[in-house]
């Protein structure tokens, strides 16, 4: 991959972006299923542990997004 290629740049940062975002929802979802509100008033266990789970599943998308832009560019013979 050429680095200084702003396509390139763009559209790794919308992969890493969509990543994120979208394990940090599953993230929020998955609290919301086992009644983690991370939106309660304080900082109980229940709202740590569902902050904990936004971080995690954010954390989590951004790692399966970059190993997927890695592969991707693995089947086109670049390197990364």
């Amino acid at each position: 991959m050429n680095n200084n290629d702003p396509r390139q740049l763009l559209a790794s940062g919308a992969a890493d972006a969509v990543g994120f975002v979208g394990g940090a929802l599953l993230g929020f979802w998955l609290g919301q299923v086992f009644g983690f509100d991370i939106f309660a008033p304080g900082y109980g266990v229940a709202s740590l542990l569902g902050i904990a789970l936004v971080g995690l599943g954010g954390g989590l998308g951004l790692h399966v997004s970059r190993r997927w832009q890695a592969a991707r560019a693995h089947q086109k013979g670049g390197k990364e």
